[in-house]
């Protein structure tokens, strides 16, 4: 590899609560930990990263009167899907799956930890515009080849990939090493705009 074409894969929320017996539960969130384990050394970096919301998060229904989990509201930054309370800080939900290797990561990202905006994509909150600064970390490295696995696909997976793309890395999403919500199709969809926007799907 040379300094300028370096791979990396990126493990969107491989965390507890989305997992069996979560709060936020992926159907089939287990059966892509080994897959991805196994990916790991074929790579130059892994980055991991993490859901970490404060409990007064505007994401959850549970903070807005007369709201339901899945209801979509409107926020200053656009549509918002208000989902069940999941991943608060340092809550055992939190915490990543225990069958997912740590000890190779090179840099674990936290995401979501701002009271009133969300944030799917590990590049950018909700806003499009506030970043997490992975995109300069992998800049710094030379990592431009970037291979997306995690959870879920049809949410932080996807909006990961295409804010990547956006920002000029070449992008591949490994659909046997993620899982979707599909919420009245959105895995359907996302795939659609991953592919409008140049996202390999594998």
């Amino acid at each position: 590899m040379t300094a300028t074409t370096g791979t990396a894969l990126i493990v969107v929320d491989m965390q507890l609560d989305f997992c069996p017996g979560g709060t936020l539960a992926v159907a089939g969130a287990d059966e892509i930990i080994a897959p991805i384990n196994a990916m790991m050394p074929d790579f130059d970096a892994v980055i991991l990263t993490q859901d970490w919301h404060p409990p007064n998060h505007s994401s959850f229904a549970d903070n807005h009167p007369d709201a339901k989990p899945y209801d979509v509201t409107t926020m200053p930054y656009g549509p918002q899907v208000l989902w069940p309370r999941h991943c608060v800080m340092g809550s055992d939900g939190a915490r990543f799956h225990p069958d997912l290797l740590l000890d190779c990561a090179d840099m674990i990202v936290r995401k979501g930890f701002r009271e009133h905006i969300d944030s799917y994509s590990t590049f950018f909150e909700n806003d499009h515009t506030t970043p997490t600064g992975l995109g300069g970390y992998l800049r710094d490295r030379g990592l431009t080849q970037l291979t997306l696995v995690g959870l879920a696909h049809d949410f932080c997976v996807a909006w990961s990939a295409v804010d990547a793309v956006r920002l000029g890395f070449s992008v591949e999403v490994r659909t046997e090493a993620t899982r979707a919500i599909d919420l009245d199709g959105t895995r359907m969809r996302a795939d659609a705009v991953m592919r409008a926007e140049g996202v390999v799907l594998k």
